[in-house]
């Protein structure tokens, strides 16, 4: 029994420059989840950023060190957009008597597979009111997701092409040659949980 201690294989370590843009990344997505930008959230998220980069393995992430400007303005664009617009919507639903509630939960498989899209998408579905991701199943890049006010199967298919057009929006503004590839190759077979017949 050999004594030399295990060496990952070159592909799977991390590079200081990948391990610095995931650091950032997961600041910016701390600093999404409490919805404010002050010196305060930026500051304990730095340090739990580096407190998950140094405590706990993380494996290896791909980064594209790849940003399109444009796109990027059009996804934060976008997000802040369906932010506002379903902050209103939860709010009139809020004031409406009649309403019923009409929820469901749908699994949706992505197109891409890396990681750092996945965790973006998921961050993006889960800070607009209304949508919340309860699982992710990495191996086959699939988000699971809760959302408010659906009724139909046609609502349902159609918050799903919305969490894929989010997932596009992400691919082009920070996403490989391959991510741009496969999100631009179309949109992949919706997949829900079994919701029961319709009445």
């Amino acid at each position: 029994m050999s004594s030399e201690p295990e060496v990952k294989p070159r592909e799977e370590r991390s590079s200081p420059g990948g391990l610095i843009i995931l650091s950032v990344g997961l600041v910016v997505i701390w600093m999404l989840l409490w919805g404010q930008f002050t010196w305060l959230s930026l500051i304990t998220g730095v340090i739990l950023a580096l407190g998950v980069s140094i405590v706990f393995y993380l494996p290896a992430v791909q980064m594209s060190i790849r940003v399109n400007p444009w796109y990027t303005l059009v996804f934060f664009a976008r997000l802040l957009w369906d932010i506002v617009r379903a902050s209103v919507g939860i709010a009139w639903l809020v004031m409406r008597p009649t309403y019923v509630p009409s929820n469901a939960i749908t699994a949706v498989p992505l197109r891409t597979r890396s990681d750092l899209i996945m965790t973006w998408t998921a961050e993006a579905i889960s800070i607009v009111p209304g949508s919340i991701v309860l699982d992710v199943d990495r191996e086959d890049s699939v988000l699971y997701v809760h959302v408010i006010n659906v009724r139909t199967l046609a609502e349902v298919e159609a918050f799903e092409d919305e969490v894929l057009r989010t997932e596009k929006r992400i691919a082009l503004a920070l996403g490989t040659k391959a991510d741009v590839d496969r999100v631009r190759a179309g949109s992949a077979a919706s997949v829900t949980i079994d919701r029961g017949e319709e009445q």
